[in-house]
């Protein structure tokens, strides 16, 4: 049987009093694609950030391959960050490095690879997401979906065993959401265990293994994307998916 990667129980997140994530549950097997819908504010971002610790959690349980990661020290958690490659919806590239050294300074930082490793390694990922032509380029140079692709190529520079999206195309214009979902499901295609917050539905509904609603701090209803986009149970989810058009 496949193992749980990630297993989060009763986890929970309070900004003072505005409790953002009430009592979320899941488990996360290896080679699944979870992609993760629901309205805007519903806790989806901040339920990511939790599991790999990007923000503290108030209460609750976050494993990762067996390990309890909310007690851990600093320098465990940077450990981590090697393991759990992060795709941000403003890419956050460095705009004063050229591309190819945006994707090598993790590696040789935290990885200690020289800088020809690590720039071989960059150009494997750069023409894994068809941008080997974009190295020397500056990031002020590309369009959105060029700069979200080469985000993409930087985690994966890390050879992370996760990968998390968090709407990784809603800074984009429409004509380049494309691209960047076709990276994503080529990722998939291979196996690689995927956690994604989006609004693209017709992705959730084609790559997903499984979808999981989030609303009001909780994971409403969790299922195929058969089953939650054609035959949602709970009234929370219908309502939902009653007001969305998926392709």
């Amino acid at each position: 049987m496949t193992k749980n990667i990630i297993e989060i129980k009763n986890l929970k997140k309070n900004y003072e009093k505005n409790e953002v994530l009430k009592d979320v549950s899941g488990e996360v097997k290896a080679g699944e694609v979870i992609c993760i819908i629901g309205p805007s504010g519903s806790g989806k971002s901040t339920f990511l950030r939790c599991i790999n610790q990007l923000e503290k959690p108030t209460a609750g349980s976050v494993k990762f391959n067996g390990e309890e990661l909310t007690d851990k020290s600093s320098k465990d958690l940077s450990k981590l960050g090697q393991e759990i490659g992060m795709v941000f919806q403003n890419f956050n590239l460095f705009p004063n490095m050229t591309v190819i050294e945006n994707l090598k300074l993790a590696p040789m930082k935290v990885k200690h690879l020289s800088s020809e490793d690590a720039t071989k390694e960059g150009m494997k990922y750069l023409s894994r997401v068809g941008l080997a032509g974009k190295a020397d380029a500056y990031p002020d140079s590309l369009s959105g979906g060029q700069k979200q692709r080469v985000a993409i190529a930087r985690a994966l520079a890390m050879n992370p065993q996760v990968m998390f999206f968090d709407e990784p195309t809603s800074a984009l214009d429409p004509e380049m959401v494309g691209e960047v979902l076709n990276v994503m499901k080529e990722l998939a295609d291979e196996k690689m265990t995927m956690m994604v917050v989006t609004h693209e539905m017709g992705f959730a509904k084609k790559v997903a293994d499984e979808v999981w609603f989030m609303a009001d701090g909780y994971i409403q209803e969790k299922n195929t994307p058969a089953e939650i986009f054609n035959n949602p149970q709970e009234d929370r989810t219908k309502e939902f998916i009653s007001k969305i058009i998926v392709d």
